[in-house]
């Protein structure tokens, strides 16, 4: 008698996987003593396929900050979902390869649409203050639009009441690494959203019987 094991709630989903052999990857979100954990997962036979998973694990540990536990599943140490960041997280992860050098990311980017250098500073206690190398109005303008970004890919908020550059998790800790990878893709956020909605609606994760 087949048995059904549930492995929580799909949050995302990379349909064909280009670094190896086109298997779909899904991210999943479970429960566990109160927190939120994630499993990366594939139904795949293919032969490599669980060492592939496991190479998005250490990338997501990298990338995100994340810990692990024992039986391979991922979260954050404050213990809060974060989901929409995990989700990007996971992601980024899966478009490297095992062989690609992984180091968090730098609290600094190079914005390509103003030519500033846009650096985020950690406050402590969960909070970041976003700020540039320029001046003037078009200068606090990327500021805000990066912050609002930030906001938008790590379901973060305003630090301050009229603030437009100081945000924070809610968790109340700080999540650097985390930061550094989302500010990569915070100053074109609508286009990093809309593909990401496309490809959750291309992909389907197939049953063990549908793939090979």
């Amino acid at each position: 008698m087949t048995s059904i094991v549930d492995i929580g709630k799909r949050i995302e989903l990379v349909p064909i996987d280009p670094h190896f052999k086109d298997i779909t990857i899904a991210l999943y979100r479970q429960e566990l003593d109160s927190r939120a954990v994630f499993k990366v997962h594939t139904y795949s036979r293919i032969e490599g396929s669980p060492k592939r998973i496991q190479e998005v694990i250490n990338i997501m540990q990298t990338l995100g900050g994340m810990q692990k536990t024992s039986d391979g599943l991922l979260f954050f140490p404050c213990g809060d979902r974060h989901e929409a960041a995990c989700r990007r997280v996971f992601l980024e992860a899966c478009k490297l390869t095992s062989d690609t050098p992984v180091e968090p990311r730098p609290l600094n980017i190079l914005d390509k649409k103003s030519k500033l250098t846009i650096s985020v500073d950690s406050l402590g206690s969960g909070t970041y203050r976003v700020k540039s190398n320029g001046e003037g109005r078009s200068a606090e303008r990327r500021v805000s639009a990066i912050a609002a970004g930030l906001i938008k890919l790590g379901e973060m908020e305003y630090a301050e009441d009229n603030s437009t550059d100081s945000i924070r998790f809610t968790c109340g800790q700080s999540h650097d690494a985390l930061v550094g990878l989302l500010l990569v893709r915070a100053p074109n956020v609508r286009v990093i959203l809309r593909e990401q909605e496309a490809g959750t609606a291309r992909g389907v994760l197939s049953a063990p019987s549908q793939q090979t």
